[in-house]
C-alpha cells in the first residue's frame, strides 16, 4: 500500500468519529432520561479536557522547541486574537460555534502534522490518527448539540459528515506541501493552540458546569487523561 493511500485511511480513521459522535448525540438528544443533562455537560467537559491535552501534548511542545521566543509570542497571541474575533462575530450573528471551531482547529493542524511526518515514521502516523479520532468522538458529540441550536438535525449531521473529510485534505496537504517544513507546521499548531485555549475558557468550560452537580466537571480530568495516555503511547 502506498503512503498516500495509507494517509487517506489514517486520516479517515481520525475524522469519521466526528459524524459518529454526532449521530450518538442526535440519538440521545431526542430521548428523555433522568441523567441526560448531566451526561451532556459531562461530555462537554470531557471534550474541553481533551482539547486542553491536545494543546499541552501535541500543538505546543514542538513549536516551543523549534521557534524563537518572539515567534512563539506573536504566533500564539495571533491565534488568540483571531479566535476572539471569530467568537465575537459568532455572538453578534446570534449564537456560538465555539465547539465546532475548537474541534476543527485542533483536527486540522494535527492532520497536517500526520501527513507531514508520515514519511519519517509510519507508526507515529497510526498512533496520532487513533489519538485524534478519540478526541473527535466527544467533540463531535458536543458539536452536534451546538449546531442543532442553529439548524435542523439533517443539516447539522450533513455538515458534520462533510467536516469528517477535512482531515483527509489536511493530511494530504501536509504530505505534499509541508513535508520537511517543520517550522510552518509548528506555527500552524501554535496559532491553533492559542485560539483553542481562548475558546475553552470563554465558551466550552463555562457551559460544562451544572449548579449543585459535581460529576460533569470530572469529565475535564478524564479528557486530559486521554491526552496523557496518547502522549505516552506516542513516545
Amino acid at each position: 500500500m502506498n503512503d498516500t493511500l495509507t494517509i487517506i485511511i489514517y486520516s479517515s480513521t481520525a475524522g469519521f468519529p466526528i459524524i459518529i459522535g454526532g449521530l450518538i448525540s442526535s440519538f440521545l438528544q431526542k430521548k428523555e432520561f433522568a441523567c441526560k443533562n448531566e451526561i451532556n455537560h459531562l461530555v462537554t467537559a470531557f471534550g474541553g479536557g481533551a482539547l486542553l491535552s491536545a494543546i499541552a501534548f501535541v500543538l505546543i511542545p514542538e513549536a516551543v522547541a523549534d521557534l524563537s521566543l518572539l515567534e512563539i509570542t506573536l504566533t500564539f497571541l495571533s491565534g488568540t486574537l483571531v479566535f476572539m474575533g471569530l467568537d465575537i462575530a459568532g455572538s453578534k450573528s446570534g449564537g456560538s460555534v465555539a465547539q465546532v471551531l475548537s474541534m476543527m482547529m485542533d483536527f486540522i493542524p494535527e492532520a497536517l502534522a500526520l501527513g507531514a511526518s508520515f514519511a519519517y515514521d509510519h507508526s507515529f502516523g497510526l498512533l496520532i490518527a487513533l489519538f485524534i479520532g478519540l478526541q473527535n468522538l466527544p467533540e463531535g458529540f458536543n458539536s452536534y448539540i451546538e449546531l442543532n441550536t442553529r439548524m435542523n438535525k439533517k443539516k447539522a449531521l450533513l455538515l458534520m459528515f462533510a467536516l469528517s473529510f477535512v482531515g483527509i485534505i489536511a493530511a494530504l496537504t501536509g504530505e505534499f506541501l509541508l513535508s520537511g517544513n517543520n517550522r510552518i507546521v509548528d506555527s500552524i499548531m501554535l496559532f491553533s493552540g492559542g485560539g483553542i485555549l481562548y475558546l475553552i475558557f470563554q465558551d466550552v468550560a463555562p457551559v460544562s458546569k451544572i449548579k449543585n452537580r459535581w460529576l460533569p466537571a470530572s469529565g475535564a480530568s478524564m479528557g486530559f487523561l486521554l491526552g496523557m495516555i496518547g502522549e505516552k503511547l506516542l513516545q
